[in-house]
C-alpha cells in the first residue's frame, strides 16, 4: 500500500473543513500543522455565536463591510491560529495548509505568528481578479517558505 504524503493529508483535510463554512461567496479551509502533527484546524465564517450567514442571509450572505468585504467572516487561516493561540498551543514554527492562497491581511498575521511554511490551493489573485497575490508575496519576501500545492488529493482518503 502506498502511503500518502502528509502534504496530501493535510490539503486533504483542508479541502473538507472548507466544507463546514457557512459563507455564501467561498468555502476555505486550514490546517496548522507542527512537526507532522495538526496542531488546529479552522474554516471561514463568522464568530462562534453570532449568525450563520448561509442561515441568516442565504441569498446574497451578509452585509457588506466599508470595502465590499464580509462583515462578519473570519479568514479560515486566522480561524487556525486564534483557535491555536486561545488553546496556549505554540504555533512558532508552524506550517499552515489553506485552499486559498492568504490575503495580505492574514499574510501579516501568519508572518508575526512565527509560522514558517505555508501550502496553498487556490491562487487568491485568481480568485479575485487581482495581478498578483499580495499576501504570499509578502510572505516570500519576509522568508516564509511558501508553496502552491500540486500534489494529488485524488487517492488520499481511499482505503485498501
Amino acid at each position: 500500500m502506498n502511503k500518502p504524503d502528509f502534504d496530501d493529508i493535510y490539503m486533504e483535510l483542508a479541502v473538507n473543513l472548507a466544507k463546514r463554512s457557512h459563507c455564501i461567496k467561498r468555502h476555505v479551509g486550514a490546517v496548522l500543522t507542527k512537526d507532522t502533527r495538526i496542531i488546529s484546524i479552522g474554516y471561514n465564517g463568522p464568530p462562534a455565536g453570532t449568525h450563520n450567514c448561509d442561515d441568516e442571509w442565504p441569498e446574497a450572505g451578509c452585509p457588506r463591510d466599508s470595502k465590499g468585504g464580509c462583515s462578519l467572516a473570519i479568514h479560515a487561516e486566522q480561524n487556525a491560529l486564534l483557535y491555536a493561540v486561545k488553546n496556549k498551543t505554540e504555533v512558532q514554527g508552524a506550517t499552515l495548509y489553506v485552499t486559498l492562497a492568504p490575503c495580505l491581511a492574514c499574510a501579516r498575521i501568519i508572518f508575526t505568528m512565527g509560522v514558517t511554511k505555508v501550502v496553498y490551493l487556490n491562487s487568491y489573485a485568481e480568485y479575485k481578479g487581482i495581478g498578483s497575490d499580495e499576501g504570499v508575496d509578502f510572505l516570500e519576501k519576509f522568508g516564509v517558505e511558501t508553496i502552491r500545492y500540486a500534489g494529488n488529493l485524488d487517492n488520499v482518503t481511499h482505503m485498501i
